[in-house]
């Protein structure tokens, strides 16, 4: 999955976007799916790869499309040694770093779980942006945060008392939460970020993950074998869908119906995750993952209030 963002790069989308279309709609639950998936997808390539190789698939196949993309389209990679800079520690906290805790997390944990965490993604951007950028954290936004982090504390529930103890389902929780915290920060990083071509940025952020991952996934688990059936063309699935084509689809969104339309994806993603874990991977849902879907979905529609009235005209 790639970071939600909740603001959009300088210069991604132009100020004055259109009111949503019916295409817009549509594009914005297609992309709702494909992120809530994602966390399916990597519990069944999980079932014939290394937790390793298949965050480097994710990486690597995802960075030979984006680049592709790019040339075709004829966008421009940056030459301005300010964007290298921050593009490098985007690329690892938005790519490398995530991919593989969730991968390695999704071993020990449901699919749904996952999906829950990430949720979260917006929340902990809050308080990141209040401090590192320019959006100022208000009374009603800090209610949301609050609520969103005692939505966490649930969703983990009797996991909190096996950290730092060895229990391996336990660390695989904290990786699903700090997984979304990198994104969060590698969401404030973008916005940071000088003026840059989205596609170009993206391409460059697998890129990193790529350079990062693939020396670690040789030394660790070797050069992956082609695992025919339901694991092989997981892991090719998420190397393209979830990656280049989501991206592609998301910049779309972000220029023809404007950022703030595009965090409508926020809240599909855990009730995607929870559906296809349930459904597909027969996945037992406690009732703590309902209780912290309402308290993180509760927070987001708190925090981003302003947003949804103007979205929903209400």
């Amino acid at each position: 999955m790639r970071p939600l963002q909740v603001t959009s790069l300088r210069g991604e989308a132009p100020a004055s976007a259109t009111e949503p279309t019916p295409g817009n709609w549509l594009t914005v639950i297609l992309l709702g799916v494909i992120w809530g998936g994602t966390f399916m997808v990597v519990s069944l390539a999980l079932r014939g790869y290394g937790p390793i190789t298949v965050a480097t698939a994710r990486t690597g196949l995802g960075a030979v499309a984006l680049t592709l993309l790019a040339l075709v389209l004829g966008r421009r990679f940056p030459r301005d040694p300010a964007v290298w800079r921050i593009a490098l520690p985007i690329g690892l906290l938005s790519s490398a770093v995530p991919f593989l805790l969730l991968s390695w997390g999704q071993q020990y944990v449901p699919s749904a779980f996952a999906g829950l965490s990430m949720a979260a993604l917006p929340l902990f951007v809050l308080p990141l942006a209040h401090v590192f950028s320019d959006e100022r954290l208000n009374l009603r936004k800090l209610l949301g945060v609050v609520l969103g982090f005692v939505g966490a504390l649930v969703l983990m529930g009797p996991g909190l008392q096996g950290l730092g103890v060895g229990a391996r389902e336990s660390l695989a929780q904290a990786a699903c939460i700090a997984a979304a915290i990198c994104y969060a920060v590698a969401s404030v990083l973008t916005r940071r970020c000088p003026p840059v071509d989205p596609v170009a940025l993206s391409a460059i952020s697998l890129i990193v993950g790529s350079v990062v991952l693939v020396p670690l996934m040789l030394l660790t688990e070797g050069v992956p074998v082609w695992q025919p059936g339901v694991s092989g063309w997981a892991i090719v699935l998420l190397g393209l869908v979830p990656t280049a084509m989501a991206a592609v689809l998301r910049v779309q969104v972000i220029r023809t119906a404007g950022s703030v339309f595009m965090t409508l994806v926020n809240y599909q993603v855990p009730l995607w995750s929870m559906a296809f874990g349930a459904w597909i991977l027969s996945e037992a849902l406690p009732l703590r993952f309902f209780a912290a879907l309402l308290l993180i979905l509760v927070g987001l529609a708190v925090s981003q209030w302003a947003s949804l009235k103007r979205i929903l005209k209400i």
